[in-house]
């Protein structure tokens, strides 16, 4: 099978994703050296600060215990397979790049939850009090992704109706 020239733009948005996330991982162990889970390292008081926890579960809490570690490395690599596959059957730059960033997103939180049984979180705006959780950029890579897909899928939907209308004059 040949692989359409925008897919590999998904993949490439993907790895870059996966890089960069690993790499800010590696700097809040080993370049803070932050190690103990609620350690902290202060960026710009209060309102930013790298703080790091152990992340057993999903959003939200959801699976804190552990349990779902497997399963929910399994899912992830599932999804990133399947989207792999959406990103050879499109030609619409914004869903390729939605596409890209999920792919990124979930491959390296599985990264994590593969190599420590946890995902490493650490970047904690709830200084602002607007925003309690400590996220990664996997976690920012998944969440501007979905917004990307939502406006990918309102634009083709008002392109679909606009294409109606015009067939109809």
């Amino acid at each position: 099978m040949k692989i359409p020239r925008i897919a590999w733009a998904a993949y490439g948005f993907a790895a870059l994703v996966v890089i960069f996330d690993q790499l800010t991982k590696a700097w809040v162990l080993n370049g803070l050296g932050l190690r103990i889970e609620g350690e902290s390292h202060a960026i710009l008081p209060p309102l930013f600060n790298v703080t790091l926890v152990h992340n057993l579960g999903v959003s939200f809490g959801l699976f804190g215990d552990g349990s779902g570690r497997w399963m929910l490395s399994l899912f992830s690599v599932m999804v990133a397979g399947l989207l792999g596959w959406w990103a050879t059957r499109t030609d619409r730059r914004l869903l390729v790049s939605a596409i890209g960033l999920v792919i990124g997103g979930a491959l390296g939180n599985v990264i994590d939850r593969v190599r420590f049984g946890y995902v490493i979180d650490f970047l904690d705006f709830s200084g602002t009090h607007v925003f309690p959780w400590v996220f990664n950029i996997a976690d920012s890579a998944i969440s501007i992704g979905v917004v990307l897909l939502i406006l990918d899928s309102l634009q083709a939907e008002r392109a679909a109706k606009v294409g109606l209308a015009a067939e109809k004059s």
